[in-house]
């Protein structure tokens, strides 16, 4: 059985469902949860109106972000039960590789994550982050589908 769980956590209506899966999969067999939330690095070039200056406050808003996400993170835990181990990390970067890395570093035995997350619009253009993870990771991927989703198909 997986005993070091790692959650993949936005938020996002995939990810509540993500969590609950992992939840019933330690719960019977001893193990903890990692719930871990990528804050993305933002590009000053991105940001700046035309592309021109960067913004003066970016190292702000990169820890408006990051207290955002933490708060997230420490609510998202507050749901799981008191006999399970559970903690949080807070990553940066793009989530794939962040993720990647965290399972390495880690431990974890097993990536639980939802099938889309909060930037669906952006997955159809970048790529799907559970797509990269399930392709880069050297343990078990578990992606959790919202009951009635139809299905996707492979690219």
């Amino acid at each position: 059985m997986f005993r070091n769980v790692l959650v993949a956590y936005d938020g996002s209506n995939h990810a509540e469902r993500a969590l609950d899966e992992a939840i019933d999969l330690v719960a019977s067999s001893g193990g903890s949860l990692t719930l871990a939330a990528v804050v993305p690095e933002l590009s000053p070039w991105l940001l700046a109106p035309g592309g021109m200056a960067p913004p003066e406050n970016l190292g702000a808003l990169q820890e408006e972000m990051a207290r955002e996400y933490r708060a997230m993170l420490e609510k998202a835990v507050e749901r799981v039960p008191a006999e399970v181990t559970a903690n949080v990390v807070l990553l940066e970067g793009r989530p794939a590789p962040a993720l990647l890395a965290q399972q390495r570093h880690g431990g974890h035995d097993l990536v639980v994550m939802g099938s889309r997350g909060r930037g669906e619009l952006a997955s159809m253009v970048l790529g799907s982050v559970s797509r990269a993870v399930l392709h880069g990771s050297a343990v078990p991927v578990l992606v959790v589908h919202l009951p009635g989703e139809p299905p996707v198909a492979p690219a």
